[in-house]
């Protein structure tokens, strides 16, 4: 029998920006060590900036500078590092439903991504995901807590589950824009070796030396439809899933995970289902 293992494992530094690939991720409460800490707002309206207004945010690369800050790059614009801020007034920005209290990166790096966006906005940093932040409620144990991401501290996908996927686009309307790639999921961990759909039934796994709780599916938006290599938008996936992955209104791929525990993930440690 096939033993699912984890096939790739990617952090996401700014949110909505390029990620990178990792062998190894330490796994916090709050997710991925370093994944999701930063991200840009309006500089009017304080509100996320993301790939669903700005597709272009997936050529900008974002990548870790150890724990003191970051350096990114993105074409056209010559590099930038940023350092982690140091502590000062708390400002408040939004990020969806959630109103939550961040550092300001810094005029430079300001300056740098209004330049390339074209239009006025600001970096931002989360410098204590432990309180910043809840897990919505209704899916979450008191005190859970979450980064900039979306709304749960981890992402995974499987690859059966993309082929699977990739195989009815081949057979609908907009096949040339099949196969798609993972990376217009946007996952933390990838998961080779389980059936199409598996993931549908889990309620908690253990990776590794780390257990999670399965919190609930992951709804897709508009951001799975972007290139990440060019920032072209299309109409898949969300058309096929429209069709095929359709509950509730919310078109389903992959799942939103919560540790149980501290520990660290690597590239081929086994994935078992406990309940």
């Amino acid at each position: 029998m096939t033993i699912p293992r984890v096939s790739a494992l990617h952090v996401y530094p700014v949110k909505s920006l390029r990620g990178t690939s990792t062998g190894k991720a330490v796994v916090e409460p709050w997710g991925l060590a370093g994944d999701r800490r930063w991200m840009l707002v309006d500089a009017g309206t304080h509100k996320a900036v993301t790939q669903r207004e700005q597709p272009s945010l997936a050529l900008v690369a974002a990548v870790r500078d150890g724990d003191s800050g970051l350096r990114l790059s993105a074409p056209g614009h010559g590099p930038l590092r940023v350092p982690v801020p140091e502590p000062a007034a708390l400002e408040t920005v939004r990020l969806f439903a959630d109103k939550v209290e961040v550092l300001p990166a810094g005029e430079e790096a300001d300056r740098w991504f209004s330049g390339y966006l074209g239009v006025p906005v600001r970096l931002v940093h989360l410098d204590d995901p432990a309180f910043r932040r809840p897990v919505d409620p209704r899916y979450a144990q008191q005190g859970e807590t979450v980064s900039l991401a979306d709304g749960y501290p981890l992402l995974v996908t499987t690859t059966a589950s993309l082929d699977a996927l990739n195989a009815l686009i081949a057979a609908g309307d907009r096949a040339e824009e099949g196969p798609l790639p993972m990376n217009r999921f946007r996952p933390n961990v990838v998961v080779d070796g389980t059936a199409p759909w598996a993931e549908d039934g889990w309620r908690r796994v253990r990776i590794g030396e780390i257990s999670f709780r399965v919190a609930k599916p992951c709804g897709r938006c508009v951001v799975t439809t972007t290139d990440q290599a060019t920032g072209a938008r299309g109409k898949e996936p969300l058309r096929t899933l429209g069709r095929h992955r359709n509950v509730d209104t919310k078109l389903l791929f992959g799942q939103n995970l919560i540790p149980e525990n501290r520990g660290t993930l690597s590239v081929g440690d086994p994935l078992s289902v406990v309940e």
